[in-house]
C-alpha cells in the first residue's frame, strides 16, 4: 500500500483527483477503480507493487508496431480498472480479483531486462489505476535505461498525467469511439478526457499509437469508422490505428465482428491514415508496414512474427523518408 498524491477534501469526504471520475469516498470507501481507499486522512493505493500477471511478450502484441519492431518486453499488469467495459477482454483482472505477486520496483528493475527485453509495458488491466507504482518504476527504469509502454484507455486527469508522461516512451490508446453515448453506456466513462490524454501524449513526444476495437451493434457502420479516423487524421495522418475485431466477452454477447466489414473499415481509414493495421483476425490480412512514399515493404509480420526489410531506423531504406517509428 501507498498514500497517493492526488486528491483532496470536500467537506466529509475525500475526493480522488486521479481521474475524471473524482470518487468522493467516505471511511474505507474504495472507488470505482476498487484499489484506491480511503484510510483515515488519507487514501492509499491498495495494489502498489501487486502484480497480477507477468509475462513476455513480442511488443506487437501490446499492440506497437512501430516502436522497436521485433523485440520482446516484459509485460505487468494489476488488478483494478475505471472503466466497466461489458466486453472486456480481461475482466477477470479488471473487474475481478486474481492472486498477486508481490513485485517491489528495485526488483522489476532487475528483471526489466530478462530474454532480451527491451523494458516493461505495463497493461493487461489499466495501468493508470497502478499509478504510484508505475509513476516509480518509470522513472527507476528510465535511470537503469529501459523502456517504460503504458497500454491504457487513457482515461486519466491532465495533471498526473503531465507528471508520468516524462519516464515514458511509448503508449497505446484505446480510442473506442467518437459517439460519447459508446463510453457512458458500454464503458461507464466519457469521451472528452481520453481525447485530452491522446493530445498531450502527442505534444509530449510519447510514441503514440491507437487501438480502435470494433464492436459488433455499436460502432461496426461507416460513419462511425469515419468519423474516428478523420479526428485522428486531424491530430496526424501517421499515427498508426489498429482496427481490431471484437469477440463475445464478459457481459456483452452479440457476434463477433464481421470480418468483412473490418475489410471495409481498413479501405476507410487508409483513405485518411498512413499506417492503418487489423487485428484480431485470422490470416495474414494488413499487418505489413509500408512505406507511404514509395510502397516498399519496411515490415513483414507473420502473426508475431516479425522480419524488418527495408526499415532503417526511422526512414526507408529505399527512398529515405523519414517515418513514425522509434
Amino acid at each position: 500500500m501507498k498514500k497517493v498524491e492526488y486528491y483532496h477534501r470536500d467537506n466529509e469526504r475525500l475526493v480522488c483527483d486521479l481521474c475524471p471520475h473524482h470518487c468522493k469516498l467516505k471511511a474505507d470507501q474504495s472507488g470505482i477503480c476498487r484499489f484506491r481507499q480511503r484510510d483515515g486522512d488519507a487514501i492509499i493505493a491498495l495494489n502498489y507493487a501487486e502484480a497480477a500477471s507477468v509475462a513476455i511478450d513480442p511488443v506487437e502484441k501490446k499492440p506497437l508496431y512501430h516502436f522497436h519492431p521485433g523485440s520482446v518486453i516484459l509485460s505487468v499488469g494489476a488488478n483494478g480498472c475505471n472503466f466497466q467495459c461489458s466486453f472486456c477482454q480481461n475482466y477477470d483482472i479488471s473487474q475481478g480479483t486474481v492472486p498477486t505477486r508481490h513485485l517491489p520496483v528495485d526488483e522489476l528493475v532487475r528483471i526489466a531486462g530478462s530474454n532480451g527485453s527491451i523494458g516493461v509495458a505495463f497493461t493487461y488491466s489499466e495501468p493508470l489505476m497502478w499509478y504510484e507504482y508505475v509513476l516509480d518504476a518509470s522513472r527507476a527504469l528510465k535511470k537503469a535505461g529501459y523502456k517504460s509502454v503504458l497500454v491504457t484507455n487513457g482515461f486519466i486527469e491532465e495533471e498526473p498525467l503531465a507528471e508520468l508522461l516524462p519516464s515514458i516512451d511509448a503508449m497505446n490508446i484505446d480510442l473506442k469511439s467518437l459517439d460519447d453515448r459508446f463510453y457512458k453506456k458500454l464503458c461507464k466513462g466519457r469521451l472528452e478526457p481520453v481525447q485530452r490524454s491522446i493530445r498531450q501524449a502527442l505534444d509530449a513526444g510519447v510514441h503514440l499509437e491507437l487501438t480502435h476495437l470494433v464492436v459488433t451493434g455499436w460502432n461496426d457502420n461507416e460513419q462511425s469508422i469515419t468519423d474516428v479516423v478523420s479526428w485522428i487524421a486531424s491530430l496526424s495522418d501517421e499515427i498508426p490505428l489498429h482496427l481490431s475485431r471484437y469477440f463475445p466477452r464478459h457481459e456483452y454477447s452479440e457476434p463477433s465482428t464481421d470480418e468483412s466489414f473490418l475489410q471495409r473499415a481498413f479501405n476507410i481509414a487508409s483513405q485518411e491514415l498512413k499506417f492503418v493495421y487489423l487485428g484480431n483476425i485470422s490470416g495474414v490480412v494488413h499487418s505489413d508496414s509500408l512505406c507511404p512514399g514509395c510502397g516498399s515493404l519496411l515490415v513483414e509480420r507473420t502473426g508475431y512474427r516479425t522480419r524488418i526489410v527495408n526499415l532503417e531506423g526511422d526512414h526507408c531504406g529505399h527512398c529515405a523518408r523519414k517515418l513514425p517509428f522509434r
